[in-house]
């Protein structure tokens, strides 16, 4: 960097003219804000008074050598110094900043302080304790290095502070940087966990998202509608024709679940009574083989299996109870000469032909 001398020019001799005695010089460069002349007069540097109206027929300027433009802003000015780690293959960059002004332009053009860097770092370089700070720690311990070189530089400047002739200069502070490779990998390990963070962020919404959107469907359709009516996602006229089709629908279904319920049921009570015409003709069945038939125990046993019911084409309870109680008692001789005669100990007739007259 140019700073604090921008520039330097050498300058030639002024000859005078024999129709003009006063001599002026044109070949002074051009002077940028916050600079200042400082011409070489023999063996002295002469700064042109600061605010004064440049004259190129001053005495300094027609016998001056060379010029040298000095800007006297004050500038903060940062320098660095390599410091090592607890491995060879890493190294800490200590970058020191250091707040400089000039205070006499004819010293500083004098030493020809083109680079005010160059100075400041021999004076960083010249702390021959600052490496020792860093050697006993890992790269990865950078917020611990930077602690303890802050320290030190502080207690340094302090007792050592950094002298440039014609400026004054100060200790600002310092930060301790690793290297470009490691920096890079723990920028891409941040990207990394701030990419997966917003990831989970996303799923943690969308669940969110998901929970509310179940919550309302668990409130019936009408809720969802009118989410939708409210998100000016659903039409008012849509919603209320679709309400209006899923309750015929519902309608339908429901006549069509109850029609299926009776059929079901008829043909049930159809299917037992079927059942039930069945097992009495088996009983009649099996009745007809026998030789002996004891009337009051089969109406009982019928009136038992059809549960105090008369069957479709048989006789009630009271028919058959009439049928057994009614008509004399047949001689034997009449007895057998339809189906065997009457037993005459136990009253029970040998075959059912002989109840009909």
């Amino acid at each position: 960097m140019n700073y604090p001398v921008t520039a330097e020019h050498v300058l030639a001799t002024v000859q005078g003219t024999w129709w003009s005695r006063r001599r002026r010089r044109d070949d002074v460069p051009h002077l940028p804000p916050g600079a200042v002349y400082v011409f070489r007069v023999g063996g002295n540097y002469r700064a042109y008074p600061e605010g004064m109206v440049f004259d190129p027929s001053h005495p300094d300027v027609l016998d001056a050598s060379s010029v040298s433009l000095v800007d006297t802003r004050a500038r903060l000015v940062e320098v660095e110094r390599t410091l090592p780690s607890v491995s060879e293959a890493d190294n800490f960059t200590v970058r020191a900043s250091f707040t400089c002004q000039v205070t006499d332009p004819a010293v500083i053009a004098r030493h020809g302080v083109v680079d005010v860097a160059v100075p400041l770092r021999a004076y960083l370089l010249g702390d021959g304790d600052l490496p020792r700070v860093s050697a006993g720690h890992r790269v990865e311990e950078v917020n611990a290095v930077r602690t303890e070189v802050s320290h030190r530089m502080t207690a340094y400047s302090a007792i050592v502070p950094p002298r440039i002739s014609g400026m004054s200069v100060g200790f600002v502070s310092a930060e301790v940087h690793t290297s470009d490779d490691l920096r890079d990998w723990e920028q891409r390990l941040r990207d990394e966990r701030r990419s997966q963070e917003l990831q989970k962020g996303q799923r943690d919404f969308e669940t969110q998202d998901v929970l509310r959107v179940a919550e309302l469907l668990s409130q019936g359709s009408d809720t969802a509608d009118a989410v939708g009516i409210v998100r000016k996602e659903i039409d008012v006229i849509d919603a209320a024709a679709r309400i209006h089709r899923i309750a015929e629908e519902e309608s339908v279904r429901r006549h069509q679940a109850e029609t299926s319920k009776r059929a079901h049921a008829q043909a049930r009570e159809t299917a037992e009574t079927q059942m039930r015409r069945d097992m009495l003709l088996t009983l009649l069945r099996q009745m007809g083989g026998s030789e002996y038939v004891d009337y009051h125990q089969v109406l009982e046993q019928v009136l038992r299996e059809t549960g105090g019911q008369a069957s479709s084409g048989l006789a009630t309870a009271p028919d058959i109870g009439r049928m057994v109680e009614s008509g004399p008692v047949r001689p034997d001789h009449q007895v057998a000469g339809r189906g065997g005669p009457r037993d005459p100990q136990s009253g029970f007739v040998r075959d059912e032909d002989d109840l009909v007259d």
